[in-house]
């Protein structure tokens, strides 16, 4: 607690272990480009003047996060995260003051650029409720049944991919979070607790390249972006 109600605050939930990258170490610290992912995450965060804090959540038996220069940084809290990407978020917002603003962004998109940033906080004029970054869906989209056969196209429409960061006030999101998590609501996103306590956020497009490494093949298409940033 302690921070001024108008601070920008970035919570990083980083506890995950990635199953789907099939590594024998978590997903974020896998490098890339000479570094791991959480670091190149970290350091975009870090380095943005609006930006005061970062809190980390990280996995109770993390033995790597120390080992990260960026670790070390000054403006850089840690925190116990949980089992689940909500619980690790709700772990960080217990430190933030509520009348914070948290941008929260997951710690494996580390082509992050403060463009995207500076976009979300700016919209805040417009979204007092809440604003995140998102990515207009450009593909057909189809339904398909559980063995894997299309039963319906679905308009594309209005709709969006989600991105991070996500960006609300503290004290809303914590209560949100909160609440959901007691009923046993499902939160694969900060923004869908929000929709959840009825509050309808705003979306705005962000880079296509703010990509999620989730899949090997990723990190390939990451440092090709990542390049490209830095360019």
């Amino acid at each position: 607690m302690g921070i001024q109600s108008e601070a920008v605050i970035a919570v990083v939930p980083a506890a995950g272990i990635g199953r789907r990258m099939g590594a024998q170490i978590p997903k974020q610290y896998l490098m890339l480009n000479e570094q791991s992912i959480l670091a190149h995450t970290l350091d975009c965060l870090l380095s943005h003047p609006q930006i005061c804090q970062v809190v980390v959540a990280l996995h109770p038996d993390d033995n790597y996060f120390h080992t990260l220069p960026q670790s070390q940084h000054p403006q850089l809290c840690q925190v116990v995260g949980g089992g689940e990407r909500a619980d690790s978020v709700l772990a960080a917002l217990h430190e933030v003051d509520e009348g914070a603003w948290v941008l929260v962004h997951d710690a494996a998109r580390p082509c992050l650029s403060h463009d995207d940033i500076d976009k979300l906080l700016l919209a805040r004029q417009q979204f007092p409720q809440g604003v995140i970054l998102g990515s207009p869906v450009r593909d057909t989209m189809k339904r398909s049944t559980g063995r894997q056969q299309i039963c319906e196209t679905v308009s594309r429409d209005h709709l969006w991919h989600a991105l991070t960061p996500q960006c609300f006030r503290a004290g809303s999101l914590k209560r949100n979070i909160t609440l959901a998590l007691s009923q046993k609501i499902a939160i694969t996103d900060d923004a869908s607790a929000m929709e959840w306590a009825g509050t309808s956020p705003g979306i705005i497009e962000g880079r296509a390249d703010n990509i999620k490494v989730t899949h090997p093949n990723d990190l390939a298409l990451a440092s090709l972006f990542l390049d490209n940033l830095l360019k």
